[in-house]
């Protein structure tokens, strides 16, 4: 993995693709490369370890020009980062070049098979074997063999995860691409197409787009486009719009995404509601649920399934389903659900939460639950993607396009999106009208309460300068904040690669607190709620033994300021709805933290923004 731009056409192709990586670099930026075939059948491959720019700095020294290439920016799976193992691939005679979003799971028997072949491997990758496929089956095909049914014949023994492009010398003004379990889309312009992972590439080029589905093909030519299954039957398929601007990509005024996408949440919050509310009957507004009313009566079981920030989306909105819709549910590891699946039955509703919708962990964790014929809905921020898809339903965010690879506003938004959802489901069952108002009265106010703590954004600023250089921190909540604090922790990790750990308050006594000393800070997540005095006296916990305290209290709390050493406000709110709140301060306080330590925010080590690998 992880990003693939794709054209071909009349223009020249090389500034479009450079585009392209430029806009998909935040999904993995280890090594880039370029494939582009000129006007005289020569090709430009050039690849470099490191970010997109190194490989621009190549390419200005060799200007390359030609109408149709591939290009590839690459999170490393197999194989370090280095000029080697950056796509494309070429075959043995440097005339197929691919490049390779997924993972092949059995390369290891098709690389020894190939090499028995006299097939020679330039890179330690998984990838390589696509191009030396391709390679043997145009051998194979002889001068009637086309460059598809090459990669058709090739892709007949992988295994595994793809979304391929794939170009040939041989094959002039053809470009092939498939896809198998990780996202792959066209771009019809006006005598061009192209063809991306990810629709951030295509905005400024096109806004027509058509999504290929798992084993489809497509063949695009200058004139023309065509999309057949790996058996060679033409499939139809339906032209989309993309939504959004090219304005979306770009960060505002801002220092970094984060920043921006954190100071979004306002806006996020108002997306996510408009339309959504019906105030007078104290219920929400939510298509794809109203369509299935009567199945959903049913349901007496719910699974929340998701990884990283989802996740912790999914366990508050356990809570929030359990609290008011007295629906038993849990919240699983999508990676885990697929192996070891509880006991299944067609009342249990699985809900699989996806900021991209191609989270490759939770898009099998939708197919395993099909298996089961269970019904899914799915809570995903990108139309159109896999996830959103296959699901027999689903409820977008509509958070517009999150570029940080660390989630910040996504995380709100399925917060606000599960919350509506958990009314709905309330009242299809015993939540009063006058409960389900008092939850969307209070929703309807978080936009203004959020841009409340944005206005306190220097404040935490000047707070974590100050705890910058502290190499550890205890995250602490409980109930609803519980998963904020898990969010905290891990927000922190991942942006300034400080050492954070995420617990349950009553779990520090059973052993974490055994690490607390005055180097070994405590965030702890504790709004005026019904566990409020429980918080406190894991405070007086901490400050017994030592421990520095940071608090996120609610707003007039005057006893938390006298114990805690430095103290976050939050206004109030509803208890159900309050880590929509107590999460934005800690987003704030990791930004700020890693911009002290001057890291890369937005494009954090050894991380992608969409794991669309098991």
């Amino acid at each position: 993995m992880c990003g693939i731009i794709s054209y071909i056409g009349k223009q020249d192709a090389l500034p479009i693709l450079l585009d392209g990586l430029y806009r998909l670099e935040y999904r993995g930026y280890d090594s880039a490369g370029i494939a582009i075939i000129d006007h005289d059948g020569n090709v430009c491959h050039m690849r470099t370890a490191g970010r997109v720019d190194e490989l621009a700095n190549l390419l200005a020294a060799h200007p390359v020009q030609g109408s149709f290439g591939i290009a590839h920016t690459r999170w490393a799976t197999h194989g370090a980062p280095s000029a080697a193992n950056a796509h494309p691939h070429a075959d043995c005679k440097n005339n197929v070049f691919v490049a390779h979003n997924g993972i092949v799971e059995n390369h290891a028997k098709l690389r020894a098979a190939l090499e028995r072949e006299g097939h020679i491997f330039a890179s330690e990758t998984d990838s390589e074997v696509f191009a030396h496929l391709i390679e043997r089956a145009l051998g194979f095909l002889g001068n009637a063999g086309t460059l598809e049914d090459a990669v058709s014949e090739a892709l007949r023994h992988v295994e595994g995860a793809y979304g391929i492009a794939v170009v040939s010398k041989k094959h002039p003004q053809k470009l092939v691409v498939a896809r198998r379990s990780s996202p792959l889309l066209l771009g019809i312009g006006d005598n061009e197409f192209f063809a991306a992972s990810d629709s951030s590439a295509l905005l400024r080029h096109t806004r027509r787009i058509i999504y290929l589905d798992d084993n489809e093909l497509g063949v695009l030519t200058p004139d023309g486009y065509e999309v057949r299954n790996i058996r060679h039957k033409p499939v139809p398929k339906q032209i989309e719009l993309l939504t959004g601007s090219p304005e979306d990509m770009e960060k505002g005024g801002y220092d970094h995404f984060m920043e921006k996408e954190i100071h979004e949440a306002p806006d996020v919050l108002r997306n996510a509601l408009r339309g959504r509310v019906l105030y007078e009957d104290g219920t929400a507004k939510l298509s794809a649920l109203d369509a299935s009313a009567d199945k959903l009566s049913r349901i007496n079981r719910i699974i929340f399934l998701s990884q990283g920030t989802s996740y912790y989306a999914g366990l508050a909105g356990k809570y929030m389903m359990e609290e008011l819709a007295g629906v038993p549910s849990e919240t699983l590891y999508a990676s885990e659900f697929r192996y070891a699946p509880p006991p299944l039955n067609e009342q249990t509703l699985v809900v699989a939460i996806s900021q991209s919708g191609e989270t490759a962990d939770t898009l099998e964790a939708v197919r395993e639950a099909h298996r089961h014929h269970v019904p899914t809905l799915a809570i995903v921020n990108v139309v159109g993607s896999s996830i959103a898809r296959e699901a027999g339903m689903g409820i977008y965010n509509y958070a517009g396009p999150e570029i940080g690879v660390a989630s910040t506003k996504a995380f709100i938004s399925q917060l606000a999106v599960l919350s509506l959802a958990a009314v709905w489901f309330g009242r299809q069952r015993n939540l009063s009208v006058l409960r389900g108002r008092e939850i969307l009265q209070e929703l309807r106010q978080l936009p203004h309460k959020a841009e409340k703590i944005l206005s306190n954004a220097a404040r935490i600023r000047a707070l974590a300068d100050e705890y910058a250089l502290y190499e550890n921190f205890f995250f602490l909540g409980r109930k609803y904040n519980w998963p904020v604090a898990l969010e905290g922790a891990l927000k922190l990790k991942e942006i300034s690669y400080t050492h954070a750990e995420g617990y349950a308050s009553g779990e520090m006594k059973h052993g974490p607190i055994a690490l607390v000393t005055s180097a070994f800070p405590s965030v702890v997540v504790a709004p005026s709620d019904s566990v409020y005095e429980k918080s406190v006296s894991n405070i007086h916990e901490l400050k017994a033994r030592g421990g520095k305290v940071i608090a996120v209290a609610t707003e007039g709390n005057t006893e938390i300021v006298k114990i805690a050493d430095h103290v976050m406000h939050i206004p109030r709110t509803q208890e159900i709805l309050s880590p929509i709140l107590t999460v934005i301060p800690l987003q704030l306080f990791a930004y700020f933290i890693a911009k002290k330590r001057g890291c890369d925010i937005d494009k954090p080590r050894n991380l992608a923004k969409s794991v669309t690998v098991e």
